[in-house]
């Protein structure tokens, strides 16, 4: 029997990160490379983008401003599709336009950090095997040292990370086994996590002795709502790939056959049979 929860789940992340200032402020400074580490912030409930279908997975997991008017929104997504990037985006702009409800004046706005945690590698070129951490800015192509400093993104692939023990980034290093290492099948949290303070509290946080029946049934809902999306996922991109292979095939005959190749030859090519191919020569004499 499972004693722990993922803290990467909906539920036990807006536990977590949602419910203690202390813990979300000290996730943020470790993970943002900021001047000013954040001292204090309030939690902003609402949505920031209209319940539309088409963005019916814009809500953000946390959001939260500091003192000084700074925004955070932090994110953990447990699996990775294209338009990801774009609804992190258009999450971040909402929240800054948001501003001039209070603000009024532009140069009042204050900046937004988009923190996100994603459970997937989606940069798979091999330049960046081994890189997690990911920081975007609006910078000057030319002269990078130049830019606007009011929208900033972080992404971290977490099955990339790797502990490496550095003492400066101790806290960076530790919140990420938190995020990595406690699951269902998790027996013992590691010691490094229960000798910090911070860490050791999240952890109680994750127990599952820790909710009711009621919530750990809407965990488990939530836990077979993502498996059915990532099915889906997985079945779009399989057919994707399908379709796509099958338009290659098809200009490849199209294009053999105005070669002058025989049908015995475009067969051996593409594999198709010489009826498939026939097929497709007919239809795009139609076509034409």
């Amino acid at each position: 029997m499972a004693h722990f929860l993922d803290p990467k789940h909906d539920l036990t992340f807006k536990r977590v990160f949602g419910e203690h200032k202390h813990l979300c402020i000290s996730l943020i400074n470790s993970m943002l490379p900021l001047e000013n580490p954040v001292a204090n912030i309030e939690y902003q409930s609402g949505e920031l983008i209209p319940p539309l279908d088409i963005l019916r997975n814009t809500i953000v997991d946390v959001r939260c401003t500091d003192t000084d008017g700074r925004q955070f929104l932090v994110e953990m997504q447990l699996f990775w599709y294209e338009s990801f990037k774009q609804r992190v985006v258009l999450n971040a702009s909402k929240a800054y336009v948001m501003q001039l409800e209070k603000a009024q004046k532009l140069k009042l706005l204050q900046p937004v950090y988009s923190l996100n945690f994603v459970n997937e590698i989606f940069e798979k070129s091999e330049k960046m095997e081994n890189v997690y951490f990911h920081h975007y800015k609006i910078v000057n192509i030319e002269y990078t040292e130049k830019r606007i400093d009011d929208l900033e993104f972080v992404f971290l692939e977490l099955p990339k990370f790797i502990p490496q023990n550095r003492a400066e980034k101790k806290l960076h290093e530790l919140w990420l086994r938190f995020l990595t290492e406690i699951n269902e099948n998790t027996e013992k949290i590691p010691q490094e996590l229960l000798d910090n303070e911070l860490t050791r509290e999240a952890a109680g946080y994750v127990e599952k002795a820790a909710y009711t029946k009621k919530e750990l049934a809407q965990y488990d809902k939530w836990k077979m709502d993502l498996l059915s999306a990532q099915s889906m996922l997985y079945d779009a991109e399989v057919k994707g790939e399908a379709k796509g292979e099958a338009n290659e095939k098809t200009k490849t005959v199209i294009n053999s056959d105005r070669a002058g190749l025989p049908v015995e030859t475009i067969s051996i090519i593409t594999g198709l049979s010489s009826g498939e191919i026939k097929k497709i020569l007919e239809r795009n004499k139609k076509s034409r």
